[in-house]
Formats: structure tokens, sequence, C-alpha cells
């Protein structure tokens, strides 16, 4: 390492602002950006406007929603959005940025708020160094440490006169909750870089590697009669548990020899559903039953793979009835592929030695049960792994929280990587 890059961190490392990371985390919270509404919009001009006044230059602009759509490796979505915006800012001087820094600002609904504490998942609470709230822990917190690193980053460049050989790009999206448009935009937009870190709740953890999810949606037929004469009829209910039984065969067998970064989790590919519809009247057999749920994709598997596993699966149903009224399976809302950075690439010791250097011991390395971004940015060609403040158990949830000690920490993390990597 160089003088002046040695110097830079040591800079950047004085110029981290503990509370301006905590104020801008308590800002974004109390922005209900959740999924398909106005504020999506909203929270992408605070982070624009955020950005400048770092001192990065700013693209933000609209999405063309219909022409992303009608892309042939468009990710889906599984909210209505009238409009979506994405914002990318760079600190530097011209070139391939050395290193980007994405999260995502869409929060998913907040769910009965009568289970929140003064019934507001959007009041951005602290108490005993931890704050709650809706998307504290997914993601806000992430985006909060990635302002901190970058504005430390700035701060350090205009103190010491020195400049970074290469820029700094962060990226901050939104629908990332339902397939990822705002990252899928943002590469389609032409924003690309070295390699990518995404500030994702990772419990400590580094994670190079996901696993990919869709979701599916089961049309299972039935043949309605009056209750009293129910075996004159088919209940698709009834229909519906052999499928169901088959799905937890296929569950089962896709789980015997999981990945090695996955093999740590009780259920590395799990298959839930999570919606069932059936019936219109209490005393009548029902003809239709509707399941959606979700579905997990092997690590290293496409997506074509998997659905025909599925399929088959849902086909191979030993059935009289289901034999001659097939049912109908179906792939609404996002696809969720898997991504992985390749083995061997120096992104991840980078962020190991940046983690330890910021004041954590080594962190595990793990594989994640779920989709995110990276398989965009690896889809790409853009090496990728995620490190972030927060625990996944707690994403999504009535208590979500994040410590703000690990938001500082890895606001650190996230300067001292971007110094290594742009600075030399």
């Amino acid at each position: 390492m160089s003088d002046q890059s040695r110097q830079l961190e040591a800079e950047a490392l004085a110029a981290i602002d503990d509370d301006r990371i905590v104020a801008d985390l308590r800002e974004l919270v109390r922005i209900p950006s959740v999924d398909g509404t106005a504020t999506e919009s909203d929270v992408q001009v605070w982070a624009a406007q955020r950005l400048r006044e770092i001192g990065l230059t700013v693209d933000h602009w609209q999405l063309d929603l219909d022409k992303l759509k009608a892309d042939p490796d468009f990710p889906g979505m599984e909210v209505d959005r009238s409009e979506a915006w994405g914002v990318a800012g760079v600190l530097g001087p011209a070139g391939e940025p050395g290193l980007i820094l994405n999260g995502h600002l869409d929060v998913v609904p907040p769910g009965d708020l009568a289970l929140w504490p003064d019934e507001d998942p959007f009041q951005a609470n602290v108490a005993n160094g931890i704050m709650y709230g809706r998307g504290t822990c997914d993601m806000k917190a992430g985006v909060a440490a990635i302002l901190g690193a970058a504005q430390a980053v700035s701060t350090a460049t205009t103190r010491t006169g020195l400049e970074l050989a290469r820029p700094l790009a962060v990226h901050t999206v939104v629908g990332e909750e339902d397939g990822g448009v705002g990252t899928f935009a943002t590469l389609r937009r032409g924003h690309r870089g070295a390699a990518c870190l995404i500030a994702e709740p990772t419990a400590g953890r580094v994670i190079p590697a996901n696993s990919g999810s869709l979701t599916f949606r089961l049309e299972v037929p039935g043949l309605a009669t009056h209750g009293s004469t129910r075996t004159r009829g088919v209940s698709a209910i009834d229909a519906f548990e052999k499928v169901n039984a088959a799905l937890r065969e296929l569950e089962a067998a896709r789980n015997t020899d999981p990945h090695p970064l996955l093999a740590h989790l009780d259920l590395a590919n799990p298959l839930s559903v999570g919606l069932i519809r059936a019936g219109d009247w209490a005393s009548t057999v029902p003809d239709v039953l509707i399941a959606e749920g979700r579905y997990g994709v092997r690590l290293g598997e496409d997506v074509a793979t998997a659905r025909k596993a599925f399929e088959a699966a849902v086909a191979s149903v030993d059935d009289e009835w289901l034999r001659s009224n097939p049912v109908k399976v179906s792939w609404p809302g996002g696809i969720f592929a898997s991504g992985a950075l390749a083995d061997g690439h120096p992104l991840l010791g980078e962020t190991l030695t940046a983690a330890v250097d910021a004041g954590v011991a080594e962190p595990e390395v793990r594989g994640g049960p779920y989709g995110s971004d990276l398989r965009h940015y690896a889809a790409a060609g853009i090496p990728t792994l995620q490190y972030g403040p927060g625990d996944v158990r707690y994403a999504h949830a009535v208590d979500e929280h994040v410590h703000l000690a690990e938001v500082l920490h890895c606001a650190r993390a996230y300067a001292l990587l971007a110094i290594r990597r742009c600075a030399r």
C-alpha cells in the first residue's frame, strides 16, 4: 500500500460522522417507501440530494418501465408501478469505478400496525443502541453506512488534496423486494464497475453467493356439488393435498446435497406455500383452489431447469382426476436467479480484510438462501458480494431492527474497501 493510500485511509476513518449516519438512517426509515407506492420515488429524491451534498456527481432518472418490461431478461415485478426512479452517484475521476456500493431503499408493507410499538412502523425509535422500524434492517441501515463511507472518502480527498485513481460509485435502487427492477435498470443505463458490494443484512458474515427464488401459482381443479352429496363432486382442497405432498417430496430431494456455502442451513432450498384460496360457499364442494408460494432455485441452477423440476413434480401426482384435469402452473412476480462471486476473486479477501481492519474478527463466509440483486451484477459480469449491518431474520418482521454499532462498523469497512480499490 502506498503512503498516499495510508494517508487517505487515516483521514477517511477520522472523517466518519457517526451522528450523521444515524440521522441519515432515521430520515430514511421515516420515508415509508413501500414497494409500489409514491414514496419509492420520494426516497430516491432524498438519496440523490444527499449524494450531491456529499460531493458525488449524480444521475437521477425516471425508469422507462414499458421498455424494461419488454426486455427479454426483465426480472419481473410483483406490484404495480406507475413510475420508478434510479439514482447513481460517482466520486472521483472519469473511468470505470473501482467499486460500486449498492443498496435498495424500497421496503415491504408493515403488516398489522397494532403489532408495532405505538402502531407506527416508521418512527425509527432508538433504545439501547438499537433502532426499530420497517426498513431499519432491510436495508436502509446498509444505505446509511454507504452514505457515511462515501462522505468520509469525499472528505478525506478534500482534506489531503489526494485524488482517487478510479472512481467510487454508489447505486441506490428501488424494486429489489419484488424482482430488482431498480438494479436491472441501473445496469441497462450503463452504470457499471470493476466490483460491487451490496450492503444487505448479513449478520456479520460475508456472503459471496445467493441461491434464487421464484413465485409459483397453482390452479387446482375440482368439481362442484352440494356439500351434502360431496362424493358426487371432487374437492379441489382434497386434490391439492396430493399436490402438496408431491411438493414436499420435491423439496426433500432438492435438499439432499446442498451447495457447500449453504450446508450450514437446515433447509438450503425451501419450498413454501404462502397463500391458499378455495371455495365460495360453505355448503359447496370447491371447484378450484389457488395456491401461491415461493420456490428456491439452487445455487448454480438456471431458472428454466428449476421450473421444469417443479412442473414435473406437479404433473407426476398419481391421481385419476388430476390426470384428466391437470393442475395449471404459472410463474407470476419476480424472477430471482442464483448468483455467485467467482472462486478466488480478490474482492472476497479484500472485504474480509477491510472488515477486520475496521474492528471485528474475521467474518464467516456463507451463502444466502434468498434472492437478491447480487445476481443482476453477476449476470452483467461484475464481481459482487454482500456484507452489511443487520440480520435477515428480522427483515420483514414486526420487530425489525438493527444495532447501530453494526451500521457504524460497516461504514468504516466500506470506506477502507473503497479507498483500497479506488486509490491504487
